[in-house]
């Protein structure tokens, strides 16, 4: 089985069902689909196909440059921020890394791929699945590379205080520590920037930002990193595989930071629905339900002998499991936040499910 959510048609086959007939909430995406003009300008683009993509990304590049105020030396896209994370490791080539767990599994992946020695810093349900400052101790005694951390985190959608961001920042910075800032959800907090800003006065920050799930483009894939670390970011451009972002994909990136109303519809779909997803699942005795900030929610299911991920599939619901998350167990799941009518059938099904018996 897959590691990732979104595998609808794996799990189709796997269960003998028709995939269509499946609502996914094990996949982070937008329900509000990709904005209309990026449908209209790939149709209009159709020619694009009997030509390579500029192999540079030129255009691409500077877009993502100017939505940040950052200079595109700066900046490297790739096919979904995942391409980016393998070619960073590759680049940094590290040693020995320390990453937070639960955590996106391809960090774990990349560096395994270069024999790297990883240390696990567990975040556990005891301190709220949150890094504090005991992080740093951490770091002084592991002494690692590199260190991953996402912000919002996945699964646990938790975004980790600001001051503590700060002060990581600037304690890498001070050791030589590469830290790479996994910002892929953080699109769906108005008006948070994250640590991306601090870039331009560093050379061990590594900031990743994906389009991909605010933008609805997941058959697109894209995304991209940024850094201080001019030379290091050249170095991956003259590494990478060429055309690594089809010509698609690259035009459609060069509007999306444009999309203002599309990103307004966004924010305000998921207030609405975010809040009642996290009303109404808290209401649930059986759940202990963590806080949302970006457009999931993660939590436990503590009633006994319930399979929750089976029992929804056989209602054509697919929520995300998170047994095979590094730190936790079959109690804990992750379901994306949808369209009102399916958040609604999505309650009604978990009511029928744990009260039933």
């Amino acid at each position: 089985m897959s590691e990732h959510g979104g595998d609808i048609i794996g799990i189709a086959l796997q269960q003998g069902l028709p995939a269509n007939g499946l609502i996914d909430f094990s996949a982070n995406i937008n329900p509000l689909g990709a904005p209309e003009r990026v449908k209209t300008l790939i149709k209009n683009s159709l020619a694009d196909i009997e030509k390579y993509p500029d192999v540079e990304y030129r255009h691409l590049h500077q877009a993502i440059a100017n939505a940040h105020q950052c200079d595109s030396t700066a900046v490297i896209a790739g096919n979904g921020a995942t391409e980016l994370i393998y070619a960073l490791i590759r680049y940094l080539n590290p040693k020995r890394a320390l990453l937070l767990t639960p955590g996106f599994a391809e960090y774990r992946r990349a560096l395994q791929q270069t024999g790297t020695e990883i240390i696990d810093y567990p975040l556990t349900e005891e301190n709220g699945f949150q890094p504090d400052l005991r992080l740093l101790d951490a770091l002084s005694t592991v002494q690692p590379d590199c260190v991953f951390i996402a912000t919002p985190n996945n699964p646990t959608g938790l975004m980790p205080d600001n001051r503590f961001m700060q002060s990581l920042v600037a304690y890498c910075e001070r050791q030589g520590i590469s830290l790479i800032v996994d910002e892929s959800f953080i699109d769906f907090l108005p008006d948070n920037r994250g640590v991306l800003p601090q870039c331009a006065a560093t050379k061990h920050l590594y900031v990743l930002r994906s389009m991909t799930k605010f933008f609805a483009i997941p058959g697109l894939r894209l995304g991209y990193l940024v850094s201080g670390n001019i030379a290091g970011i050249a170095e991956m451009k003259y590494r990478r595989e060429p055309w690594s972002i089809n010509a698609f994909a690259a035009r459609v990136g060069e509007i999306l930071f444009d999309e203002h109303d599309y990103i307004a519809a966004t924010h305000q779909w998921l207030q609405s629905q975010q809040q009642y997803l996290w009303t109404q699942l808290s209401a649930f005795p059986a759940l202990t339900v963590w806080p949302p900030s970006a457009n999931f929610l993660f939590f436990r299911c503590h009633k006994p002998n319930v399979d929750l991920w089976q029992a929804l599939l056989k209602q054509r619901l697919l929520i995300r499991h998170c047994k095979n998350y590094a730190g936790l167990d079959p109690r804990y799941y992750r379901i994306a936040v949808r369209s009102e009518w399916e958040n609604q059938r999505l309650i009604a099904a978990m009511q029928q499910v744990l009260t039933d018996g």
